[in-house]
């Protein structure tokens, strides 16, 4: 794909004052890059938690507090992982907007808001009422 076909909204942020921050700063960019991992290990933990308890594992520990705890978690690790996952993609977002690897990995947390909106009004709502089942 050539360059000026990417739209022009990727070259201003790349050009913005943002941008220029995340390429030029000594600390900036390998801060942004920490602070996206721990969020992704917040999140990715948090799920993993949370799947072992509904797989039946730490029954000392009710589903519901366990999810009033972990959820949150799992909420703030997605958040500080998108906002980091930004700053990244600001330092060269006319250039990343355009690998098939970053296009598949944007549908995939698409689809993973999708879902999490899908089992939260859905399945979730079910389960809550106590129409799902108990555990």
């Amino acid at each position: 794909m050539e360059e000026h076909a990417v739209w022009p909204i990727f070259h201003a942020l790349q050009e913005s004052t943002l941008g220029h921050l995340m390429r030029t700063s000594p600390t900036l960019y390998p801060a942004a890059e920490i602070l996206d991992i721990i969020g992704f290990v917040i999140l990715v933990g948090s799920i993993i938690a949370l799947d072992l308890r509904l797989l039946g594992l730490g029954q000392s520990v009710g589903i519901r507090p366990m999810a009033k705890l972990i959820l949150p978690m799992a909420r703030g690790g997605f958040l500080l992982a998108i906002c980091m996952g930004f700053l990244l993609f600001s330092a060269d977002a006319a250039h990343v907007v355009r690998n098939p690897a970053f296009q598949i990995k944007v549908l995939l947390i698409a689809l993973a808001l999708l879902n999490i909106t899908v089992a939260h009004t859905g399945a979730w709502r079910v389960s809550r009422t106590g129409m799902g089942m108990r555990r």
